[in-house]
């Protein structure tokens, strides 16, 4: 600044810490967008071959288990087979008498480096049966 009676020289050095501060904000903010990023595309994988366990279970002819099976293959070939450890399938009826199709599944929550929540991450997938 002109007439501020500060010289040029004092701002020498500026730009190293800048950059250091910058750029350990930035790769925080990096980690927590791949988190979440991460979280999100496990759960949406994980919602969608629950879905399809609980519409190949309610087809005429199947079983739920048979759906549970499905949803654990589905499971094991997109993501990984330490996502399908628990994959649970029942039948329940809704308050009009509709026999529906559950398929859970408990999974842990993905997590990259030390960060981000633990636990579980549960879904489910619901499917009207084709019998009645």
């Amino acid at each position: 600044m002109i007439g501020s009676g500060r010289s040029l020289r004092s701002d020498a050095g500026a730009a190293t810490s800048d950059f250091a501060l910058t750029s350990g904000l930035l790769a925080l903010i990096f980690v927590a967008v791949l988190q979440l990023g991460t979280a999100l595309h496990i759960r949406n994988t994980l919602v969608s071959c629950a879905s399809e366990g609980a519409r190949y279970g309610a087809r005429v002819g199947s079983s739920p288990e048979q759906g549970a099976d499905r949803a654990r293959a589905l499971i094991d070939r997109s993501i990984s087979s330490a996502y399908a450890d628990d994959v649970t399938a029942s039948v329940e009826s809704t308050e009009a008498g509709v026999h529906v199709v559950v398929v859970r599944v408990s999974s842990p929550l993905p997590i990259v480096g030390p960060l981000g929540p633990d636990g579980q991450l549960d879904v489910t997938g619901r499917a009207f049966m084709e019998e009645q």
